[in-house]
Parts: C-alpha cells; sequence; structure tokens
C-alpha cells in the first residue's frame, strides 16, 4: 500500500469534538493532575493529530542545520519531513512511522539516495521515537487508553500503547506541573553495531502554549540518558517548535 503524503493524512483527519474537563482527572495522582492541566487548557478539544514546523540542529558526525513540519496521528503514526543543510547541500527526506511500519528515506538534492531503510528494527526504533513524542500531543496522554503512577511529585510514569507496543515512559516535572525531561527505553544501535534497547530521551529547556496547549518547544534530545553520556556521545538532535496546529 502507499504511503500517504503528510497533507493527505493530515486532510482526512477529522476534528475533534470532545473537550477537556479536568473533572475527569479526579482519580488521577496529584502530580499527573497537574501535569496535564498545565498541558492542557479546560476546554480545549482534544485533538487526535498535531501538526508542526520546527527547526533546529542534527549530529551527523558533525552538527547540520534542519527544517522539518511533522505530522503525529495517534491512530496512524508519524512523518517527519525535513530538509537537512550538509556542508551546504541539502538532504531532504522523511522518516515514517504509519500503521505499525516504519521506514527512512532521504536523497541528496532530492535525486541520489542517501539512506533507505525499513524493517523491524526501524520499526521498533520508531515506536520509541513516537512514545516520546507524545509530548507535543498532551491529549493523549488525558485519555483511558495510558495508565499512570508517580513516585513523589516529580517523577510520573505513564505507559501508553504505540502501534501495537506498550511502552513505559519516565517524566520529570516542576512543581508547577511543567515538563522539565521525559526518559525510556528505546530500541536502537547509537554508535553501530547491534540494535538493542538504550536509554534514550529529551532535556526540556522551553515551552509555548497553542491552541490551549502548553507543549515543549526547545529541546535536546538524545542517547545515554540515564549512563551520563548524554552530554557528550549521546545528544543529537536539537530542536526549536515554530508552530503547532491542532485537529
Amino acid at each position: 500500500m502507499k504511503t500517504p503524503s503528510l497533507e493527505a493524512l493530515w486532510d482526512s483527519t477529522r476534528p475533534s469534538e470532545a473537550s477537556f474537563d479536568p473533572d475527569h482527572l479526579k482519580n488521577l495522582p496529584g502530580a499527573v493532575k497537574r501535569y496535564l492541566v498545565h498541558a492542557i487548557a479546560p476546554g480545549t478539544p482534544l485533538a487526535s493529530a498535531v501538526r508542526l514546523r520546527m527547526h533546529g540542529q542534527i549530529r551527523l558526525k558533525g552538527w547540520y542545520p534542519f527544517e522539518a513540519e511533522e505530522l503525529i496521528r495517534w491512530d496512524r503514526g508519524m512523518i517527519w519531513r525535513a530538509t537537512v543543510r550538509v556542508h551546504g547541500m541539502p538532504v531532504r527526506g522523511s522518516d515514517h512511522m504509519l500503521d505499525g511500519e516504519g521506514s527512512m528515506r532521504w536523497r541528496l538534492f532530492g535525486m541520489i539516495p542517501v539512506v533507505k531503510a525499513s524493517g523491524e528494527d526501524i520499526t521498533r526504533s520508531t515506536v520509541g521515537r513516537l512514545a516520546a513524542e507524545v509530548v507535543w500531543l498532551p491529549s493523549v496522554l488525558q485519555s483511558d487508553i495510558v495508565s499512570w503512577t508517580s513516585s513523589d511529585p516529580t517523577r510520573l510514569s505513564v505507559t501508553l500503547p504505540v502501534q501495537g507496543h506498550a511502552v513505559p515512559l519516565a517524566f520529570e516535572v516542576d512543581k508547577g506541573g511543567r515538563l522539565v525531561a521525559v526518559r525510556l527505553q528505546r530500541w536502537g544501535n547509537p554508535g553501530g553495531g547491534a540494535f538493542h534497547l538504550a536509554d534514550f530521551g529529551a532535556v526540556i529547556e522551553g515551552e509555548q502554549t497553542f491552541a490551549g496547549y502548553t507543549i515543549p518547544t526547545r529541546l535536546r534530545v538524545g542517547w545515554h540518558f540515564k549512563r551520563g553520556a548524554f552530554e557528550g556521545e549521546g545528544e543529537f538532535f536539537r530542536v526549536r517548535i515554530d508552530a503547532a496546529t491542532y485537529r
């Protein structure tokens, strides 16, 4: 089956008819309620999809600038479409996780293949990525499909279903409910070699509100998040969200 374009997937998304009611959170731990009420304003339509514009830097044996657009539609998956400038030369392509299958397609000047990857390992790795990116679609996190626990006022744990997989995430929030960091065990091969479960996460350095959703807008992302090597070899992605549209 042909992979839909980002535009086609967005155009087929139905607007939400339900809205956020904080009273529905009464059975959740206090720290979880603080996070969700901080992230979603009362009365906000409970979106099933978000379309993002972003820019930043990605490390590919050096740091290179990129501009990108991403669509996350929780019932289908995600499409990340970007242009990376490598020594001034444009590498264009996309990462997909749609209907249970992950893939990567990248071309120099839009013509010369650079990366073409798919299969079980790519799919499993992209499931972890999509799980972490739920922070940009917090309406999913207030729904009945997730399971929350909280060990103290600043540390939260959530398990959510992602394309047929149950993925545990660890959130760190401040006392006002602002998200500070997200962590998980993600399938990947940082540094090369065989794929395996490895520490992965993001440090959140800024946030902004779009259409009732307060989401992270300045993040540093990478591997070795708990092992202490994040600041050196682990970090590979620095991103700023420029716009977010919900549906």
